[in-house]
């Protein structure tokens, strides 16, 4: 039996990148895609793309929400699919990624979470470099100390372990994807992780994570989620805590820099995602 995948694109005022969000969804190689498109009220044209391709949408929510977290919640509780995704409207999907996902949540049924590497976009410096994912398991001091690292939108749930941790929390207006991964951590979900990239993040000047504008909140929310898992405020050796920790992570996956990111370098280039300068 095919697996249905539901996929939640998150949209306000982004129509500058809309259109590729959505067409990377659209045109995805799986039969059984549920997409849900919402918008809380943007004013920039984006309701005007989303009609356009209104016909191949399951399902559009155009209403407003509390935040970004809050309106997941209401992709959340719209999904009927087996397997749960989300990407902004400034991400995408790469071809075949949906595919690929199904595949391994088929051939790993004790998973609750199949993720996989991807590109950062960074339009403002022109460049788009390889993400590569940790391996699991889940650990909660590597989480707490930045020795984990995951790629959001490169990052697929099954439904039914997504509602037993309490879907995103509304409150979090910075980190909320990281918290939805600390609250399945501690839930006990089974994590796996594919070699394959899934997916592009794009960072630019109007983008949480590319601004700045919400740091002092992020980190505000960074201790919250380090008490969160260890149950206590980061301490003195904090600093040389985290420095352990991504030592961790690369001893945890040697072939990291040896063998993964020259092969995902090389698909950027083949894919067309990154140019070379000439004589280079």
């Amino acid at each position: 039996m095919t697996a249905r995948v539901s996929i939640v694109t998150l949209s306000f005022n982004q129509v500058a990148f809309l259109e590729k969000a959505i067409r990377s969804v659209l045109d995805q190689d799986y039969p059984e895609i549920e997409y849900i498109v919402i918008d809380p009220g943007s004013t920039d044209g984006s309701r005007d793309l989303i009609a356009r391709y209104q016909d191949r949408i399951t399902r559009v929510i155009l209403e407003p929400d509390a935040g970004p977290a809050d309106g997941l919640n209401k992709g959340l509780a719209a999904a009927a699919g087996d397997i749960f995704g989300y990407i902004n409207a400034d991400d995408r999907l790469l071809p075949g990624a949906i595919a690929s996902i199904a595949e391994a949540f088929c051939n790993q049924p004790a998973a609750d979470i199949i993720y996989g590497h991807g590109f950062i976009e960074d339009l403002s410096r022109g460049t788009c470099q390889p993400f590569l994912a940790s391996p699991p398991p889940f650990s909660p001091w590597l989480m707490a100390h930045g020795g984990m690292v995951f790629l959001q939108q490169s990052t697929f749930f099954r439904l039914p372990a997504l509602r037993r941790a309490g879907g995103f929390n509304p409150a979090n207006r910075t980190c909320w994807d990281w918290e939805l991964l600390v609250d399945l951590a501690r839930t006990g979900a089974r994590a796996q992780r594919i070699d394959k990239a899934l997916s592009v993040f794009t960072l630019h000047g109007e983008s949480i994570s590319g601004s700045g504008r919400l740091e002092q909140q992020y980190q505000t929310d960074q201790k919250r989620l380090f008490a969160k898992l260890l149950g206590r405020e980061p301490g003195p050796t904090h600093r040389a805590a985290c420095l352990a920790a991504r030592l961790v992570k690369l001893a945890r996956d040697p072939r990291m820099l040896a063998l993964k990111w020259p092969a995902l370098a090389k698909q950027a280039l083949e894919s067309g995602l990154v140019t070379l300068p000439d004589g280079a």
